[in-house]
């Protein structure tokens, strides 16, 4: 005996093609820039004094 699945049948919905660039900057999705630049952005922030310290403090931990 054999059985077959199969998939009802309902509307066709079209697969939604991604949003690119208008410019065709390579291809990158339009959300692709200011993804960029927010990460770009917490790279520049300064780290926060206790979180430095405790480098600080495994660095010298190293030593001994």
């Amino acid at each position: 005996m054999e059985y077959a699945l199969s998939q009802p049948t309902g509307p066709k919905i079209p697969k939604k093609k991604p949003d690119f660039n208008p410019d065709g900057k390579g291809g990158e999705p339009g959300w692709a820039d200011g993804l960029r630049q927010l990460y770009n952005s917490v790279l520049q922030e300064p780290l926060p004094d206790s979180f430095d310290d405790l480098l600080k403090k495994l660095d010298k931990g190293k030593d001994d």
